[in-house]
């Protein structure tokens, strides 16, 4: 059996998550503020009447920060908890992996958090992001209680 990812760049580096988490891809819009929460949550953005909230990568994975571009995307993603906006640089792709193309992330990158899997490729390695893991419980809790305040 085969997983199929979503691959998109930050910065240099290929990022993935599981195709099946994924509602839709679209052009980045405006990200409008959300009070006082981590700054791993970018804000919120309404999609269809809804409030979603915005995670940003770039600062979860410690990159610097980048000017908006044309190519800038939001991937509309499902967690356990909610639908949830992540800002990427681009969409590279659909991947399709096989079992043995998984290794875990702590075999190749003992010290990285917020990534549970890796897939080498002849180009490079794409690393597979669990949004599940993306906030902590307490990181949690405060945006909820801004997205309901707000």
């Amino acid at each position: 059996m085969t997983d199929v990812f979503l691959v998109f760049w930050l910065d240099e580096q290929r990022y993935g998550i599981p195709l099946p988490v994924v509602d839709r891809v679209v052009h980045r819009v405006e990200i409008n503020a959300l009070g006082e929460v981590p700054s791993v949550i970018a804000g919120r953005v309404n999609v269809q009447g809804r409030d979603i909230p915005v995670f940003d990568l770039r600062m979860r994975f410690g990159l610097p920060e980048r000017n908006r571009n044309l190519n800038d995307r939001l991937i509309i993603a499902r967690t356990r908890q909610r639908l949830v906006a992540l800002v990427v640089d681009d969409i590279v792709g659909l991947v399709e992996c096989g079992p043995q193309d998984l290794i875990a992330a702590t075999q190749i990158l003992p010290h990285i958090d917020y990534v549970e899997a890796v897939v080498k490729q002849k180009d490079g390695l794409i690393l597979i992001h669990s949004l599940d893991t993306f906030l902590s419980s307490e990181e949690a809790s405060v945006m909820q209680a801004a997205l309901e305040g707000g």
